[in-house]
């Protein structure tokens, strides 16, 4: 269920069932845009929803939340089932696994995407080293966009294909 429209319960410790991630962790929903054209370019720099046109970015932008993360937060967590992609709007974070650093996401950045397929464990944690503005996409709304918009799934492939690689390269 989205939290659009009403106020994200803090629900610490619960489990999937019980709302997405970012809600279940606190983070405080403070803008539901019914335009996107706030962060219009930004998404289209992501590689994700790269060559997508005007009209498909909008209804990419009306799937999704803009959620605002307190420094210190945790976004997300190493080994926890996952069901939302995040994009960074503004902010810095740190991501780990094992407890190693493996680098920081800029705005532009965006991780989750593998959750948009599947429910499967988090690969790394990703924590807010600064104020953050993220766009939270549920896995419900997006794939429905993949119906909507083509292009999509093809730029999804693209992203992952590119990840195997750099995996298969770093290993």
């Amino acid at each position: 269920m989205s939290a659009r429209g009403r106020t994200p319960r803090i629900t610490a410790g619960a489990d999937d069932r019980d709302g997405p991630d970012p809600y279940r962790l606190g983070m405080a929903l403070t803008h539901r845009a019914p335009s996107p054209q706030r962060y219009m370019h930004k998404l289209a720099a992501v590689p994700l929803f790269r060559g997508l046109s005007r009209k498909e970015l909008e209804l990419v932008g009306r799937r999704v939340d803009q959620v605002t993360v307190d420094a210190g937060r945790v976004l997300v967590e190493e080994g926890r089932g996952g069901r939302e992609f995040f994009v960074v709007l503004d902010g810095l974070a740190a991501v780990s696994r094992n407890g190693a650093d493996l680098g920081v996401l800029v705005p532009g950045d965006c991780f989750g995407e593998l959750a948009l397929l599947d429910r499967g464990p988090r690969a790394a944690t990703v924590t807010a080293m600064t104020s953050m503005e993220v766009l939270v996409f549920e896995q419900r709304a997006f794939k429905g966009l993949l119906s909507s918009v083509p292009q999509l799934a093809m730029n999804l492939l693209a992203v992952l294909a590119h990840q195997l690689r750099e995996a298969r390269t770093a290993a």
